[in-house]
């Protein structure tokens, strides 16, 4: 088995017709050391997720050795906060990664 593509080579940055994506990334902190059963669990619910929300995202990738989540979507206005939300009502341990805004 060959290891898989970098991500920044995997995910898309721009639609069908050109326009840009958006994106986020969160953390499921210690999700690949958890039980299998566990990690079943907590992948059912980002897929139920995924199914709510599937008109407007692109890509998902769930890296489990880094306990990350990338997920391109659609640039719908709030789609980066409501979707991130979504997922955290359902897997409350996950963690947005964020810059703060810059103090003036």
């Amino acid at each position: 088995m060959s290891p898989a593509e970098p991500l920044w080579q995997r995910a898309p940055t721009h639609d069908a017709d050109g326009h840009p994506l958006s994106d986020f990334m969160m953390l499921i902190p210690k999700l690949g050391r958890r039980p299998k059963h566990q990690i079943a669990q907590t992948l059912q619910h980002l897929q139920n997720v995924i199914n709510d929300y599937q008109q407007y995202i692109v890509f998902v990738d769930l890296n489990l050795r880094l306990n990350v989540l990338w997920v391109s979507v659609k640039p719908i206005p709030g789609i980066c906060l409501e979707l991130p939300t979504a997922i955290k009502s359902r897997v409350p341990e996950a963690l947005l990664v964020a810059q703060p805004p810059r103090q003036q």
